[in-house]
């Protein structure tokens, strides 16, 4: 498989706003581990190879467990999730399923009872910015595997 376009290279000023989105979305305050949660259960409705990887590799590199990511995809009958991470993805799934009903009262209020309005807001930025990075990749084929998560800074104590 090769890539179609380097939508980078060819619309800068685009890709460049998207790297904007996602350089506020590390430091709008939700945890990294539930922003990469969330994107990977996006990227799994939406079927985007390139994101799955390298959001499955940016959540090992963060101590994820290997069970929570191979159960992700039936969350709702895994006890391996909070309460808090499980209103975040029943909303990710609602905002990214959109057509099929739109983003219910009863989701939102769930999401309420364990985020704050601003979390819901920047989550919803999480959300339809990995779908935006999703609909790229899909339709660029961008091509899966290459994706090194950066390297994190261990403290050494003495």
């Amino acid at each position: 498989m090769q890539p179609r376009f380097n939508y980078a290279k060819l619309s800068p000023v685009g890709y460049h706003a998207m790297l904007g989105l996602e350089k506020y979305l590390a430091q709008c305050g939700l945890e990294e581990g539930l922003i990469h949660l969330v994107k990977l259960r996006v990227s799994q409705i939406n079927g985007c190879a390139f994101c799955l990887d390298m959001h499955w590799k940016d959540l090992r590199a963060l101590g994820e467990s290997e069970q929570r990511l191979y159960s992700l995809d039936a969350w709702r009958e895994c006890p391996y999730y909070t309460d808090r991470e499980r209103a975040a993805l029943a909303w990710a799934e609602a905002v990214t399923q959109i057509t099929s009903g739109h983003a219910s009262d009863a989701v939102y209020e769930e999401a309420r009872a364990h985020l704050s309005e601003k979390e819901i807001s920047d989550l919803t930025f999480a959300i339809v910015t990995i779908n935006a990075w999703n609909r790229l990749a899909i339709s660029n084929r961008t091509v899966p595997g290459e994706y090194q998560p950066a390297k994190r800074h261990e403290t050494v104590s003495v």
